[in-house]
Protein backbone atom coordinates (compact mmCIF):
# COMPACT_ATOMS: atom_id res chain seq x y z
CA UNK A 1 0.00 0.00 0.00
CA UNK A 2 1.32 3.28 -1.20
CA UNK A 3 -0.34 5.45 2.06
CA UNK A 4 -2.66 8.15 2.92
CA UNK A 5 -0.35 10.77 2.39
CA UNK A 6 -1.13 11.53 -1.35
CA UNK A 7 -3.15 13.69 -3.07
CA UNK A 8 -5.57 11.16 -4.48
CA UNK A 9 -6.33 10.15 -0.83
CA UNK A 10 -6.67 13.86 0.47
CA UNK A 11 -8.81 14.90 -2.58
CA UNK A 12 -10.57 11.45 -2.23
CA UNK A 13 -11.38 12.15 1.29
CA UNK A 14 -12.49 15.38 0.86
CA UNK A 15 -15.23 14.24 -2.11
CA UNK A 16 -16.63 11.81 0.11
CA UNK A 17 -17.00 14.28 3.17
CA UNK A 18 -18.42 16.82 1.01
CA UNK A 19 -20.87 13.89 -0.94
CA UNK A 20 -22.04 12.32 2.27
CA UNK A 21 -22.68 15.31 4.11
CA UNK A 22 -25.14 16.65 1.09
CA UNK A 23 -26.74 13.46 0.59
CA UNK A 24 -27.75 13.56 4.67
CA UNK A 25 -28.29 17.19 4.35
CA UNK A 26 -30.86 16.54 1.39
CA UNK A 27 -32.34 13.45 2.89
CA UNK A 28 -34.92 15.42 4.45
CA UNK A 29 -36.23 17.14 1.17
CA UNK A 30 -38.64 15.16 -1.12
CA UNK A 31 -36.84 13.18 -3.43
CA UNK A 32 -39.21 12.75 -6.52
CA UNK A 33 -38.30 11.12 -9.79
CA UNK A 34 -36.00 11.68 -12.52
CA UNK A 35 -38.90 12.79 -14.34
CA UNK A 36 -40.50 15.12 -11.62
CA UNK A 37 -37.76 16.23 -9.71
CA UNK A 38 -38.32 17.02 -6.15
CA UNK A 39 -36.25 19.98 -4.43
CA UNK A 40 -33.88 16.75 -2.82
CA UNK A 41 -33.35 14.75 -6.32
CA UNK A 42 -30.44 17.08 -7.39
CA UNK A 43 -28.27 17.46 -4.40
CA UNK A 44 -28.81 13.91 -3.36
CA UNK A 45 -27.69 12.16 -6.75
CA UNK A 46 -24.87 15.29 -6.94
CA UNK A 47 -23.54 14.09 -3.40
CA UNK A 48 -24.03 10.70 -4.35
CA UNK A 49 -22.22 11.08 -7.39
CA UNK A 50 -19.11 13.27 -5.48
CA UNK A 51 -19.32 10.55 -2.70
CA UNK A 52 -18.60 7.27 -5.08
CA UNK A 53 -15.94 9.81 -7.02
CA UNK A 54 -14.23 10.64 -3.94
CA UNK A 55 -14.24 7.10 -2.54
CA UNK A 56 -12.48 5.87 -5.79
CA UNK A 57 -10.06 8.41 -5.80
CA UNK A 58 -9.36 7.73 -2.03
CA UNK A 59 -8.56 4.01 -2.71
CA UNK A 60 -6.36 4.58 -5.78
CA UNK A 61 -4.30 6.82 -3.53
CA UNK A 62 -3.99 4.05 -1.43
CA UNK A 63 -2.93 1.31 -3.92
CA UNK A 64 -1.15 3.43 -6.54
CA UNK A 65 2.33 5.47 -6.16
CA UNK A 66 1.15 9.23 -6.76
CA UNK A 67 3.01 12.56 -5.42
CA UNK A 68 2.80 12.50 -1.12
CA UNK A 69 1.31 15.82 0.29
CA UNK A 70 4.32 16.93 3.63
CA UNK A 71 1.53 18.86 4.98
CA UNK A 72 -2.03 20.38 4.52
CA UNK A 73 -1.81 24.68 3.82
CA UNK A 74 -4.18 25.58 6.27
CA UNK A 75 -4.62 29.45 5.32
CA UNK A 76 -5.32 28.93 1.69
CA UNK A 77 -8.14 26.25 2.69
CA UNK A 78 -9.34 28.89 5.13
CA UNK A 79 -9.35 31.85 2.70
CA UNK A 80 -10.98 29.76 0.13
CA UNK A 81 -13.31 28.49 2.00
CA UNK A 82 -14.20 31.47 3.94
CA UNK A 83 -14.55 33.78 0.84
CA UNK A 84 -17.23 31.12 -0.20
CA UNK A 85 -18.75 32.02 3.50
CA UNK A 86 -18.68 35.56 2.95
CA UNK A 87 -20.45 35.34 -0.52
CA UNK A 88 -23.18 33.65 1.01
CA UNK A 89 -23.96 35.79 4.61
CA UNK A 90 -23.12 39.30 2.62
CA UNK A 91 -25.24 38.60 -0.84
CA UNK A 92 -28.29 39.96 0.50
CA UNK A 93 -26.48 43.09 2.28
CA UNK A 94 -24.04 43.61 -0.43
CA UNK A 95 -25.69 42.51 -3.71
CA UNK A 96 -24.09 40.20 -6.54
CA UNK A 97 -22.15 43.07 -7.86
CA UNK A 98 -20.21 43.64 -4.90
CA UNK A 99 -20.18 40.40 -2.93
CA UNK A 100 -18.75 38.49 -5.73
CA UNK A 101 -15.46 40.54 -6.42
CA UNK A 102 -15.10 40.81 -3.03
CA UNK A 103 -15.67 37.17 -1.96
CA UNK A 104 -12.78 36.69 -5.46
CA UNK A 105 -10.41 38.88 -3.94
CA UNK A 106 -11.01 36.72 -0.12
CA UNK A 107 -9.69 33.78 -2.32
CA UNK A 108 -7.31 35.23 -4.54
CA UNK A 109 -5.14 36.41 -1.36
CA UNK A 110 -4.48 32.40 -0.86
CA UNK A 111 -2.33 32.63 -3.61
CA UNK A 112 1.77 33.11 -3.06
CA UNK A 113 1.19 35.07 -6.00
CA UNK A 114 -1.65 37.72 -5.47
CA UNK A 115 -1.42 41.42 -6.28
CA UNK A 116 -3.57 43.94 -6.85
CA UNK A 117 -2.89 44.84 -10.42
CA UNK A 118 -5.04 46.72 -13.44
CA UNK A 119 -5.51 43.61 -15.58
CA UNK A 120 -7.00 41.43 -12.96
CA UNK A 121 -8.56 44.45 -11.34
CA UNK A 122 -10.05 44.47 -15.19
CA UNK A 123 -10.73 40.94 -15.27
CA UNK A 124 -12.49 41.08 -12.03
CA UNK A 125 -14.81 43.52 -13.59
CA UNK A 126 -15.48 41.72 -16.50
CA UNK A 127 -16.21 38.33 -14.74
CA UNK A 128 -18.74 40.43 -12.24
CA UNK A 129 -20.72 41.55 -15.46
CA UNK A 130 -20.83 38.44 -16.95
CA UNK A 131 -22.05 36.67 -14.17
CA UNK A 132 -24.42 39.94 -13.41
CA UNK A 133 -25.74 39.57 -17.16
CA UNK A 134 -25.94 35.89 -17.15
CA UNK A 135 -27.32 34.87 -14.00
CA UNK A 136 -29.69 38.35 -12.92
CA UNK A 137 -30.65 39.66 -16.52
CA UNK A 138 -30.17 36.66 -18.63
CA UNK A 139 -31.82 33.82 -16.66
CA UNK A 140 -33.69 35.90 -14.64
CA UNK A 141 -32.14 34.32 -10.76
CA UNK A 142 -33.67 36.28 -8.28
CA UNK A 143 -29.70 37.57 -7.03
CA UNK A 144 -29.63 41.10 -5.61
CA UNK A 145 -27.73 43.48 -7.67
CA UNK A 146 -26.81 45.95 -5.09
CA UNK A 147 -27.70 44.60 -1.25
CA UNK A 148 -30.35 46.92 1.03
CA UNK A 149 -26.83 48.41 2.44
CA UNK A 150 -27.11 50.18 -1.09
CA UNK A 151 -30.47 50.37 -0.75
CA UNK A 152 -31.45 47.34 -3.45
Amino acid sequence: MQGHRTKDFWAGALYLALGLATVILARGLTLGSAARMGPGYFPTVLGGLLAVIGLVSLLRGLVRPAERVDRIHLKPMVLVIGATLFFAASLDVLGLAVALPAAMVIAATASRRFRIAPMPLLGLAGFTLFCVLVFVRGLGVPLPMFGTLFGG
